[in-house]
């Protein structure tokens, strides 16, 4: 039997974990995370990782893994993802891979583009003209020096633009120019799913896990992780608007409100990116049943 790699992504609160652990029990198999922030041991709450009891249903793979004083970039998930999945496929046929982060779903499914290193000097550069001249600046400059990956790129996107910018100050070439080159062939078949959700149901479920979180001790998990703030990985949604709640710039309440609605506009990327890059994902209902679940897992 040909190696089979199940992708399964959807939209933040859409169930995923969920329908993943359901199609491992029935296939017997394990689940590898592709989420990029439930790497890092240090973030539970704020992350929405697995419970115990749903990672002891299943085995799940790169699940708080790593430290979050580690740096862990995309390029290293995609070669550790890649050899733990050959040696799974050494003793079984089929793997399921999940998450909502597009980009590292991306790197296992086709590989990435290899970037010339970046120096801290010039990340720092560019955190600081950020923070003191606002993302229009750096907009500007990204638009000079490489117009065409301007255009094709989510601008509004302040990481995006800060790698890209970032890369071409290194290099002194355009982001664009490294992109599509040719990446090593896969050894395994990929059977994309996606899940789909109406939109307004979805937003009811990210504002309730948000008051779940806060409920659960979010205030708490972030006030650890607090003195190390201006780590990378803690440029994310639910840690972010409580971090400006305890640098007293919003009350709590707004703190909520925010994590609420910035929750609800990455749910409204990641549906973009599916939609996208997905195109030839077989679509799967939230709430569907066994059976319907059933007929669309590869036979």
């Amino acid at each position: 039997m040909n190696k089979t790699l199940i992708t399964l992504s959807g939209p933040t609160a859409s169930g995923k974990t969920s329908i993943a652990i359901r199609i491992a029990k029935a296939l017997g198999t394990e689940i590898f995370s592709c989420d990029s922030r439930q790497f890092y041991e240090e973030m539970s709450i704020g992350t929405a990782v697995p419970t115990a009891a749903e990672r002891k249903e299943v085995p799940h793979h790169f699940i708080q893994h790593k430290s979050i004083l580690t740096p862990y970039s995309v390029g290293q998930f995609e070669s550790d993802a890649i050899g733990s999945l050959s040696d799974y496929f050494k003793q079984n046929d089929i793997a399921i891979l999940v998450g909502g982060s597009g980009l590292y779903m991306h790197a296992v499914v086709h590989g990435i583009d290899q970037f010339p290193a970046v120096s801290e000097e010039i990340r720092s550069s560019l955190g600081k003209r950020l923070e003191t001249n606002g993302l229009e600046d750096l907009q500007k400059e990204l638009q000079t020096l490489d117009p065409e990956h301007f255009e094709n790129m989510d601008i509004k996107n302040p990481s995006r633009v800060l790698r890209a910018l970032g890369v071409c100050l290194a290099a002194g070439k355009p982001y664009s120019s490294f992109l599509n080159q040719k990446k090593p062939p896969r050894h395994f078949e990929v059977y994309p799913l996606s899940v789909e959700i109406p939109r307004a149901l979805l937003y009811d479920r990210i504002n309730d896990r948000v008051d779940q979180m806060i409920n659960a001790g979010l205030l708490l998990e972030a006030e650890r992780l607090y003195p190390i703030r201006e780590l990378n990985a803690l440029q994310t949604v639910g840690y972010k608007e409580i971090f400006d709640f305890f640098d007293e710039n919003i009350d709590l309440d707004q703190a909520i409100s925010q994590i609420k609605q910035n929750t609800r506009h990455y749910a409204k990327r990641q549906m973009t990116w599916i939609r996208r890059k997905e195109t030839d994902a077989q679509k799967i209902s939230y709430d569907c049943t066994d059976e319907e679940l059933m007929a669309v897992l590869p036979k």
